[in-house]
């Protein structure tokens, strides 16, 4: 990892040199780098037993920009680290519920404002017309992004004839992926650790010659190799997982743009309420 040995050699420089303030901070950071990932200046300040200003100091002075710019680079680190969920939770103990909230919502703004940038509703909207004619989508997402793969198939299905439920029971992932055509596009949703489910589901769909649609957090991922489209999801924060906001917010995004364009959704979403009032599937409140 040429960006961890370059963070890590100029760490080494400043705890070799004549600053004592930063000289400690650069000793502890060699120890506890991935503190940086999950923690503010404030709460990265506390947790070392220094102050916020050296916090920013020593960022400089290994040729930041400042903390911000420091700890997305120590970000990208540890993602490409595989960090354990736990080392998550556990840099939370360290850290008081009000740091937490201002932490998440100031990374959720950020995660979805690149999603937004104009490379990415580009992307985005590279996709829409394109599922729009294929012949079947197929979502797969297991674990914490089984949520996602549902949401998505199950708007998908009621708005649109060609979205397929997403596989539940058991071996369904592969007999519907098995099915799939060039025609087909397969839309994966993973992010590290990597379900092998899903990347299983990728191969196969690649035999197929399927089109893949990979939503996940590097285009060096295994759902990435060889897909038609990435979406890197932006999923910085301090939760016990990854950030899963910007995820919902882009499938949100191209549903919405789908039934934009298509002649038949609405004709569709409202028969399907039609028939959940019929037979009782809603209940009326008012």
């Amino acid at each position: 990892m040429q960006q961890e040995t370059e963070i890590r050699e100029a760490l080494a420089r400043v705890a070799a040199g004549d600053a004592p303030i930063l000289r400690g901070f650069a000793v502890w950071l060699l120890d506890n780098l991935s503190a940086v990932a999950f923690n503010s200046t404030r709460s990265l300040a506390a947790l070392a037993g220094t102050n916020p200003n050296t916090v920013t100091r020593l960022a400089r002075e290994i040729g930041f920009d400042g903390y911000d710019s420091f700890r997305s680079a120590v970000q990208e680190v540890v993602q490409r680290r595989n960090i354990r969920y736990g080392e998550r939770a556990e840099a939370l103990r360290h850290r008081s519920e009000a740091d937490i909230w201002g932490e998440a919502l100031t990374a959720n703004l950020g995660n979805i404002e690149t999603l937004f940038s104009a490379e990415g509703m580009d992307l985005l909207e590279s996709c829409v017309e394109p599922l729009l004619a294929a012949r079947r989508v197929h979502t797969i997402g297991v674990r914490s992004c089984f949520g996602l793969a549902h949401y998505f198939s199950y708007v998908g299905g009621r708005a649109f004839a060609n979205f397929i439920e997403v596989p539940v029971t058991p071996g369904a992932i592969l007999d519907q992926v098995a099915s799939a055509t060039p025609e087909d596009i397969v839309v994966a949703i993973t992010y590290e650790h990597y379900s092998a489910e899903v990347v299983r589901a990728c191969h196969v769909a690649r035999s197929c010659g399927a089109r893949i649609l990979a939503l996940t957090d590097s285009h060096s991922a295994p759902v990435a190799e060889g897909a038609w489209k990435v979406v890197r999801l932006p999923m910085a924060g301090p939760q016990i997982l990854p950030s899963l906001t910007a995820a919902y917010i882009a499938l949100e995004l191209l549903l919405s743009a789908m039934a934009a364009r298509s002649p038949d959704a609405a004709a569709r979403l409202l028969g399907f309420e039609a028939r959940m009032e019929r037979f009782g599937g809603y209940v009326r409140h008012r």
